[in-house]
């Protein structure tokens, strides 16, 4: 009777699993799905099983589908199903709309550190941050955060010429730079000046990076996604640890901003109702007075009560996460490709000179357009590394591609780092030549076949900010020391992550120009 009962559950089991399988074959999504290429599926499980690899492979094994199945592969398991974009014109059609703007179903691991934040959030939620955000980066206030990126590039470069004294010094990039880059958002975006509490805000970088960690392991162990059994797993418990470390210290800096305008009596929140007169944008104001993200946040909240306090915090994650730790990867690989280039970090130095002895040895918002070198430099390192290496979006109706029709429901990914190294529009793609953004040469280019700061409605909010802070930081450097490698840039393995992060550390030597 026990035998019988065994084989029979065996049977439905079998049965339940094979009805299963058609259901996902057979329904509308699996006969389009069908006519996609992508590696080789089995039932039910479908074809993710080729992406269960450690963090420091899955790159490596994406590029490889990439290559093998170019314009476009697909990927499903269970109810899960997408597809990776790889050419330019279909990922105009995803970017460019208005209509595919909910992010992909793997920014739901996200959520529990970001909650639902400028980056994650969709519809009308994003629609109203994202015009509530935006003066915050109107270009009147730029020139205070340049003050503030000033300051923080010449604290860089003090502590570099201090250690170093008549020797150079050894950095690893990527832990040194993103020190000075939490500072400078915590500065310019936050109000907030860090107070070298160098434990706690070592904790809190080095969680950012679990963290990232965490989500791409999870990103391709489906079973992973359900956080009911997730909680439960070693891994699970470790990342309920960092997020701890991860909100304290945002809400420790709201916090430090709402006790200031508490003790003004919000005062100062006024000035946000007069964005557009000279005067609020004095020179002169003293630190605590200048314009920030987070004052216009805490005002929003005050007038009216337009964002909570868990508003504020998820906007608070968001910025404080992407202003630093995608500045840190832009830096980190800039500063190893002009230490490897010789010639260009010459060429860099001596127009950064040329700039800097009109001003009176000063660098100004002003003196930086005139950066046209540096910046063609900075465009080429973001082209070859780019911080935000992948997008994804959740179409919520079909998608007509120029081969394919994507069906409603579809995770759709964007590699950026493989559109950018795509031989069909960069000629020797893996050649560093910040010529190819001089201005004949960028004319006539495929408006998508550069992407750093992602395109269409939802770009990057904080692009401008970026560049200014990437061109003050490199100018500083290049002005005071001569870089040399001490790691082969080539011999660079990238470790699945929230940004573009290399496996081991890049070090550079850091000479100091007598």
């Amino acid at each position: 009777m026990c035998d019988k009962m065994m084989v029979a559950i065996l049977l439905g089991s079998i049965l339940i699993i094979f009805l299963f399988h058609c259901y996902l074959k057979y329904r509308r999504v699996g006969r389009l799905l069908r006519l996609i290429p992508g590696p080789k599926e089995y039932p039910i499980i479908g074809n993710i099983y080729h992406y269960y690899v450690d963090n420091d492979r899955l790159l490596e094994k994406l590029e490889e589908m990439n290559i093998k199945f170019y314009p476009i592969h697909k990927f499903w398991i269970l109810t899960y199903y997408g597809v990776t974009l790889l050419n330019p014109d279909d990922i105009q059609v995803l970017l460019s709309s208005n209509e595919y703007i909910e992010k992909g179903i793997l920014y739901r691991n996200l959520q529990h550190w970001l909650s639902t934040g400028l980056l994650i959030s969709g519809g009308k939620k994003w629609h109203l941050r994202r015009k509530m955000l935006t003066p915050a980066f109107h270009f009147n206030i730029l020139k205070h955060y340049c003050t503030n990126l000033i300051e923080e590039s010449q604290n860089l470069v003090k502590y570099l010429k201090k250690e170093g004294n008549e020797n150079p010094v050894v950095k690893d990039l990527r832990s040194f730079i993103s020190q000075y880059t939490l500072n400078a958002i915590c500065q310019t975006a936050m109000g907030t000046k860090l107070r070298g509490n160098s434990e706690l805000e070592n904790k809190y970088r080095d969680a950012v990076h679990v963290y990232g960690s965490i989500v791409a392991y999870r990103m391709v162990r489906p079973w992973y996604m359900y956080d009911t059994i997730f909680r439960f797993t070693k891994i699970g418990r470790l990342q309920k640890e960092v997020l701890k470390t991860l909100h304290s210290f945002s809400r420790n800096i709201i916090a430090e901003r709402k006790r200031f305008h508490e003790q003004t009596n919000g005062e100062y929140l006024k000035i946000f109702d007069n964005l557009d007169e000279n005067d609020v944008f004095n020179e002169d104001l003293q630190y605590k007075k200048r314009l920030s993200m987070l004052d216009l946040l805490i005002a929003a909240s005050w007038n009216d009560n337009q964002i909570d306090a868990e508003g504020i915090r998820e906007e608070v994650d968001t910025f404080m996460f992407e202003g630093h730790d995608t500045t840190a990867s832009a830096l980190t690989f800039a500063l190893s490709l002009f230490a490897k280039h010789k010639d260009v970090q010459e060429n860099i130095r001596d127009e950064v000179k040329t700039i800097m002895q009109e001003d009176d040895n000063n660098i100004t918002i002003s003196s930086l357009k005139k950066l046209s070198y540096l910046e063609r430099c900075l465009k080429e390192s973001l082209r070859l590394y780019p911080s935000v290496h992948f997008i994804s979006r959740q179409i919520s109706h079909d998608m007509q591609l120029k081969h394919y029709l994507i069906p409603s429901g579809s995770i759709c990914e964007v590699m950026i780092n493989y559109v950018h190294r795509n031989p069909e529009y960069w000629p020797n793609p893996n050649v560093f030549n910040p010529d190819r953004f001089l201005p004949e040469n960028v004319k006539g280019r495929h408006p998508y076949s550069y992407i750093p700061f992602s395109a269409g409605p939802r770009n990057c909010i904080g692009q401008k900010l970026a560049m200014l802070e990437l061109k003050l930081f490199v100018a500083f450097i290049l002005y005071n020391f001569e870089l040399e490698p001490v790691d082969e840039l080539n011999d660079v393995t990238f470790s699945a992550d929230l940004t573009l992060n290399s496996s081991k550390s890049i070090r550079v030597k850091f000479i100091p120009i007598r």
